[in-house]
């Protein structure tokens, strides 16, 4: 028999025969798209650092919101820019913040769709930090963990009732998971489910998302509860502890370099798993494809499938109303 007797390229000669074997699927099903929201009417705040994103008044964010469903995305995550800020990030309990609003105007338009907040409060405090400052044995300022713990209670509680489905903390404070069920448990918000930002690291690649949410640190940064790129080991254990406390599902934040990470999760807890397609992730493709260095469709694909290729069943990413076109076109 003549050499070589393995040809793989038999099955790649067509793209429906490519299609026929394909091992990773990806759908717009597993999409979740970011939206900013602001105060204002018939606001669409373009961002300068991610093209084709834009800050949204509530009535702005709700017409997107019926747009996305048409396309069939299953679900979208709010972050608000809140008119003012404070000490404590106070606007994020309020029946009248900003997240509350967005969650009722939105319900009102897709009664099907998925609505996760983010919760935290760089966006809402004048510090820019996820929670209260206090001052440790040395004078310097640090985040009071435990106090900020008591506000996340009362800020999940303020969304589920105005209508959020998922709760996803992202402020990597210890004990953040255990401290939302029980406040959602004891409110009765038993069926409020809750999607921990369990392995989030302290990455250069957040940068876009600073402009978006006008949340960067006025001092310092997020290096002490955010985690070092490079743990591993540390990653599975601040997944693990989260799960322990009652997460419903864990998610990985950014998500192209941390592939690894994802597989390690999916296969050690076989939980629902989330990954974060971040902004400076998004903002390099763009930015290479407006210099026709890049094809922005195949490279947000490609990626995408990557990150569902390494084990996420959800993700979150800037390109879910483009995708979701591609893949229906």
């Amino acid at each position: 028999m003549a050499f070589p007797e393995t040809r793989l390229r038999r099955m790649r000669r067509t793209e429906q025969m490519r299609r026929m074997v394909r091992q990773t699927r990806l759908a717009v099903g597993d999409l979740v798209a970011p939206l900013f929201v602001r105060g204002g009417t018939g606001l669409r705040n373009p961002i300068a650092s991610m093209p084709e994103v834009a800050q949204m008044s509530v009535d702005c964010a709700a017409e997107e919101c019926a747009e996305l469903e048409a396309l069939g995305v299953p679900a979208v995550i709010l972050f608000g820019i809140p008119d003012t800020k404070d000490a404590h990030g106070s606007e994020t309990w309020s029946d009248k913040g900003i997240i509350q609003q967005a969650l009722r105007a939105i319900r009102e338009r897709c009664r099907e769709l998925v609505l996760i907040t983010d919760v935290c409060f760089c966006e809402y405090t004048d510090h820019g930090h996820c929670g209260v400052i206090a001052t440790d044995r040395r004078g310097q300022p640090v985040l009071d963990n435990d106090a900020s713990l008591e506000n996340l209670r009362k800020q999940v509680v303020s969304h589920a009732k105005a209508g959020a489905d998922i709760v996803a903390p992202s402020c990597m404070l210890d004990g953040m998971v255990k401290a939302i069920r029980e406040g959602l448990d004891y409110e009765g918000w038993t069926d409020v489910a809750i999607l921990s930002y369990a392995a989030k690291f302290a990455s250069a690649y957040y940068g876009p998302f600073r402009d978006a949410a006008e949340s960067a640190p006025a001092f310092g940064d997020r290096a002490a509860y955010q985690m070092d790129p490079a743990n591993a080991a540390e990653a599975l254990r601040e997944v693990e502890l989260d799960v322990q406390e009652g997460a419903d599902m864990v998610m990985i934040k950014p998500a192209v370099n941390y592939l690894d990470i994802i597989r390690q999760v999916k296969d050690r807890f076989n939980l629902p798993t989330a990954a974060y397609h971040v902004s400076g992730e998004y903002a390099m493709v763009k930015a290479a494809a407006a210099n026709g260095w890049l094809d922005e469709r195949r490279c947000a694909l490609e990626t995408t499938t990557a990150i569902k290729r390494a084990g996420a069943d959800v993700i979150l990413t800037y390109f879910a109303k483009s995708i979701a076109r591609w893949l229906s076109a």
